[in-house]
């Protein structure tokens, strides 16, 4: 009897577990058990990080267990590549090779404002991290890194489209063809002051378009990969983050959510929203497959918008400061084979 209703214990989970594996949702297998990394959303605080596990339904605090580290600090910068995750925190870039689970910290000499790893951390573990006293590379994942680059000048965001990287700075936006070696910027045409946020065209190589948003000098917009800068609007706003979509440009900012269909000529606030909420980060986790589910980090906590930034509901962490949002990339729909057979 008893074995039967293991079995049929058994059974059951099965077919849940197949049941979401058909509806998308995505399992990794780690030592301590399966993580649903298309149900994962992780948040950075000035306590630390934070993790929700059903989509923002419910929040963690994540704490170390007894002999290891968590992250801890305020975390400003997050990247989940699939089991490799990195946190930006004070003087600490920490690690995880299995999904958010355990952690490893990695000192470094300033606060981490931003992480960027290469496309394919496996077979190219080249990673950049930007901190308060300029930019830091790593040949090997983060276990070692040189002399800073950019050195004593903050590096806010990073993009690499490759050949070229591209970092956001506190003296405007610098371009490097040699991996970090050598810099030009910040431009003609761009003031030199902090950069907040960076949009970069997802097709660089031959349309090197990209926009960086400042604090109330407004957002500008360049088409030689920096050489030049004009201004793209959004005068007299607080430029937080970028996102671009398609056609679409996304700001968040201190007037909520801001989007441009015309490269920044003009813009509109989609939000039906009463009162605009101040809007610091931007996540689209199911980008570039769709752009209508939004998560952001507001003045209230995290909000969620299912129809691009129309409406918006509160999906946790209440009257906390949340700096920072991550999540695993989406799954990659499997293709048929439409061939004639």
């Amino acid at each position: 009897m008893a074995m039967a209703i293991a079995i049929g214990k058994r059974r059951g989970a099965a077919s849940l577990l197949a049941g979401m594996l058909l509806a998308g949702v995505a399992f990794a297998q780690t030592s301590s058990g399966p993580v649903v990394t298309s149900l994962t959303i992780f948040a950075g605080t000035p306590e630390g990080l934070w993790r929700s596990k059903d989509w923002g339904g419910t929040w963690e605090l994540v704490e170390a267990a007894q002999g290891a580290v968590a992250p801890s600090g305020a975390v400003l910068t997050i990247q989940a590549l699939g089991p490799r995750v990195y946190v930006g925190a004070e003087r600490s870039l920490f690690v995880s090779d299995d999904f958010g689970l355990t952690w490893t910290a990695l000192p470094l000499p300033a606060r981490v404002l931003a992480v960027l790893s290469s496309r394919y951390p496996q077979s190219d573990p080249t990673l950049f991290v930007g901190t308060t006293e300029g930019l830091f590379k790593s040949s090997d994942g983060g276990h070692t890194f040189g002399r800073p680059a950019l050195s004593g000048i903050a590096v806010t965001r990073l993009e690499w489209p490759g050949p070229a990287l591209v970092a956001a700075t506190g003296v405007g936006v610098m371009v490097s063809m040699d991996g970090g070696a050598t810099f030009t910027g910040p431009g003609a045409g761009l003031p030199r002051l902090e950069i907040l946020s960076l949009a970069l065209s997802s097709f660089f190589a031959v349309d090197p378009v990209m926009f960086a948003g400042t604090t109330r000098v407004g957002l500008f917009r360049s088409g030689d990969a920096g050489a030049t800068w004009l201004p793209a609007g959004l005068v007299g706003r607080r430029i937080n983050d970028l996102v671009w979509l398609g056609p679409v440009l996304f700001a968040a900012t201190d007037a909520g959510l801001q989007r441009s269909e015309d490269g920044g000529r003009t813009w509109t606030a989609p939000s039906e929203d009463r009162e605009a909420r101040t809007l610091r980060r931007l996540m689209f986790p199911l980008a570039p497959g769709s752009g209508a589910e939004i998560f952001a980090t507001a003045d209230e906590g995290v909000v969620r918008s299912t129809d691009g930034g129309l409406h918006w509901q509160p999906v946790g962490l209440s009257g906390r400061q949340v700096l920072s949002l991550g999540t695993f990339p989406p799954l990659v729909p499997a293709t048929r084979d439409k061939r004639k057979r």
